[in-house]
């Protein structure tokens, strides 16, 4: 039996891309994971890649025929972690209260 999941398989949850989506874009000429990601907003959501990092690859390496262990993963940005708009006017207000000092 075979274990090919069904296109309408969601591969990137936080952008909500689908497997049929991801092989139209591969397809389409965007053949490295930095491509997908730029173009496509793959790996860039609120997980950062962690759940569909892989897979993607694993779809990449799978239609363009390239090995998975010679594939390079996309470029990584720095954890960040949202702050309010109150912390920022805060901030500003001392910011601003310092060079009035």
């Amino acid at each position: 039996m075979d274990n090919v999941p069904p296109d309408d398989t969601i591969i990137c949850r936080c952008s909500d891309v689908t497997r049929a989506e991801l092989r139209a874009w591969i397809a389409h000429g965007l053949t490295s994971m930095d491509e997908l990601k730029r173009l496509t907003r793959i790996t860039m959501g609120p997980c950062q890649g962690r759940t569909c990092r892989h897979l993607v690859m694993q779809e990449l390496a799978a239609v363009t025929g390239q090995p998975l262990e010679e594939l390079t993963p996309s470029s990584f940005r720095q954890p960040l972690k949202g702050i309010t708009l109150g912390a920022v006017a805060d901030w500003v207000a001392k910011e601003k209260q310092e060079k009035e000092v």
